[in-house]
Order: C-alpha cells, then structure tokens, then sequence
C-alpha cells in the first residue's frame, strides 16, 4: 500500500500567482492505497482512461454501533469525477483507529486521487 500526499490549499486571502492553486493527480494503486485524515480532508478521485469504466472501493471500520459501511465497486465512468469526504469527521467509522488511516483501492490504475485538505484556521 501506498500513502496518499496530503496538498493543503490556500487560505481565502492568501496571494495567488501563477500554478500556485494547482494539485496533483496520484496514480492509483491496484494493491490499496491510504489516506491520512484529520477531520479537514476531501478525496477527489477521477477515472482518467479514455475507453473504460473503472471501480473504486473505499473500506471502512467498525464504528461504536458495530456498524460498517464500505463503499464497494464504485463505478466511474471513462473521465468521470467523484469524491469522497469520510475525512471530515474524526469519529470511528472510515478511519483505522490504531492508525488514523483510511483505505482506498482502485480497480486500475487509470483512477487517480487528489487528498486536498482546507487550511488551518478554516472554516473559522
């Protein structure tokens, strides 16, 4: 498994030039890949193949309830867009406890992830 870079965004009145509002795609892994969440963390995940449909699968954790919820299989179309905002909360349920982890593995590795997290101080 891989670890996911987090890419902190600018904060509303933070000067902006050229490329500085910018983030990379990572290559999914086929093998599973990880994100580290804070509670501040949105998942942006793309289907870049031009010919096929690929899946997602974002595994979650037992929560207090003894609940889980994985997402399995989530189908993107050939260039579709989705996200993903399990990170916006710090309670059981996605996140790994013993590791703060939450892990996503792709069918193929034409699906790319961007791990975008607000900046400190936001939402105020």
């Amino acid at each position: 498994m891989a670890a996911i870079t987090v890419q902190t965004m600018k904060a509303p009145f933070d000067v902006v030039s050229a490329g500085g509002i910018t983030f990379t795609w990572t290559v999914g892994n086929t093998g599973g890949d990880t994100i580290a969440i804070t509670g501040r963390e949105i998942l942006l995940i793309w289907n870049s193949s031009a010919t096929t449909t690929y899946t997602v699968t974002i595994s979650s954790q037992v929560d207090s309830q003894n609940r889980t919820g994985d997402i399995t299989a989530y189908s993107l179309a050939l260039g579709e867009f989705a996200y993903f905002t399990g990170g916006l909360t710090n309670q059981p349920g996605w996140k790994n406890t013993s590791t703060g982890l939450i892990t996503i593995t792709p069918s193929n590795a034409a699906i790319k992830w961007a791990l975008l997290k607000l900046p400190n101080g936001y939402p105020a």
